[in-house]
């Protein structure tokens, strides 16, 4: 009897795929879950992709690692322009200090929820 590795291996790389998929989506759907939804855009960044028995969950929005981790106190400065203002604003300020944003997290929730085997 002779076992062909190369086949069986093959396989396994298929299934291993196809498990973290699964797992991708159930992931994917409780991180959407938790994210914070202000405006929902946010949650619907949310994916999932497998590539060679590796999976990735997450968003493309910049502003994600900001929610997930939080920010320090910092300094705006206005990029393309003089000055800051927005609606609201009592006049245009040269720059502006925040105060930070408490993390919101959302993807390592997700990620360390017990799961079953499907």
């Amino acid at each position: 009897m002779q076992i062909d590795h190369a086949s069986i291996e093959a396989h396994l790389g298929i299934a291993e795929n196809e498990l973290l998929d699964h797992l991708g989506e159930l992931i994917k759907a409780d991180a959407r879950e938790f994210a914070p939804k202000d405006t929902g855009t946010l949650a619907a960044s949310i994916d999932h992709e497998v590539d060679d028995q590796v999976l990735r969950v997450g968003s493309n929005l910049d502003r994600a690692i900001w929610m997930e981790e939080g920010t320090k106190p910092h300094v705006i400065r206005p990029k393309n322009a003089r000055a800051l203002f927005w609606p609201g604003a009592e006049h245009p300020w040269a720059l502006v200090n925040h105060p930070g944003t408490m993390a919101q997290p959302f993807l390592r929730p997700a990620l360390w929820i017990r799961r079953e085997a499907a």
